[in-house]
């Protein structure tokens, strides 16, 4: 099966209306690119992340498209008319919409549904981890000696080769030596909390503000043949949730935190509630000029930095508890 994806590029004025007209022709799964939207939610949110890419920004610079899906078949070339005949309609009528211009393209169902396999490979981390597709698995060599990290990231979540959680990953394998406690803060698909059991950690709490990650982490651990209460998944947000950070408790071996600065530099003052006293909390997604900063809040809260590692403008920091 083929599939035509429909564009209408419009202004921003435009998206409700062009949202209502193709709502009243019976299509209602689109999905909508607006920049004034897009700059609204960074504005909101930038305590999130500390890097937008370019390129993302740079596509989304005076765009606001409403797109659409319908099969390339005669019921799909009836529903493009239908639209075409409305938009023409809807130019004759207001002059104030953008250029309400339609544009198709051309995809087969395996392009829109599974090309993203292709962009991912078997990941040698560390000296101990192969992150491996779950898609991937049977192609493992054989003798390989590194333990296999699978992961089903989907649409959504990717499976490890960025920066910061390949620097986590590398300096995890050195402080799980086996029967450690382990709390992963921004679990995101699970990946570090799976890794820390695969290394011999003997149980894992995985915690995310997401609630999408509860779903993936679990299915990515059982992937993994890690079920039970040794892997545990919850939601909510540890700076301000007081019944999670209850539930969260203390005397864990070590906190793992792949998250941004702005997250990193108010929890560090954290940590000693959750980790035993000579633990360890391993901290990464420190963007280049937010490095120095964070280091020192991590420092201004009595933990020590054993090791600072940074990637591609990204850091990671493994520090310790005091005893």
């Amino acid at each position: 099966m083929n599939w035509l994806a429909l564009h209408i590029d419009t202004n921003h004025l435009g998206l409700d209306t062009v949202e209502a007209l193709l709502s009243g022709l019976g299509i209602d799964g689109i999905a909508v690119e607006d920049e004034e939207e897009f700059q609204d939610f960074l504005a909101e949110n930038r305590d999130a992340w500390d890097y937008v890419d370019e390129d993302l920004e740079k596509a989304m610079r005076g765009r606001s498209r409403v797109t659409f899906y319908v099969e390339e078949n005669e019921t799909g070339f009836s529903r493009m008319a239908q639209v075409r005949i409305a938009l023409q309609s809807l130019k004759e009528n207001r002059k104030d919409l953008g250029s309400l211009l339609m544009t198709v393209d051309k995809l087969k169902n395996e392009d829109w549904e599974t090309s993203w396999k292709q962009y991912y490979e078997l990941s040698p981390v560390g000296g101990k981890l192969l992150i491996t597709p779950e898609w991937l698995k049977d192609t493992i060599p054989e003798g390989e000696t590194r333990i296999p990290l699978l992961l089903d990231p989907g649409l959504t979540f990717g499976t490890g080769n960025h920066a910061t959680t390949r620097l986590c990953l590398e300096l995890l394998e050195g402080i799980v030596k086996g029967g450690e406690k382990v709390l992963d803060l921004g679990c995101g698909s699970g990946i570090l909390s799976i890794a820390a059991r695969l290394l011999g950690a003997r149980e894992a709490l995985a915690i995310d503000i997401d609630d999408k990650c509860e779903r993936v982490a679990v299915e990515n651990a059982a992937l993994n043949c890690i079920t039970g209460d040794g892997y545990r998944v919850r939601i909510g947000n540890v700076l301000s949730d007081e019944a999670l950070q209850q539930e969260i408790g203390s005397g864990w071996d070590i906190a793992l935190a792949n998250i941004v600065a702005d997250v990193v530099i108010p929890l560090s003052g954290m940590v000693a509630r959750f980790v035993k006293p000579g633990g360890y909390f391993l901290c990464s997604g420190i963007i280049d000029h937010r490095a120095s900063e964070t280091e020192s809040a991590l420092k201004a809260a009595g933990l020590t930095v054993l090791e600072h590692r940074s990637a591609s403008d990204w850091h990671a920091f493994l520090c310790r508890l005091p005893e």
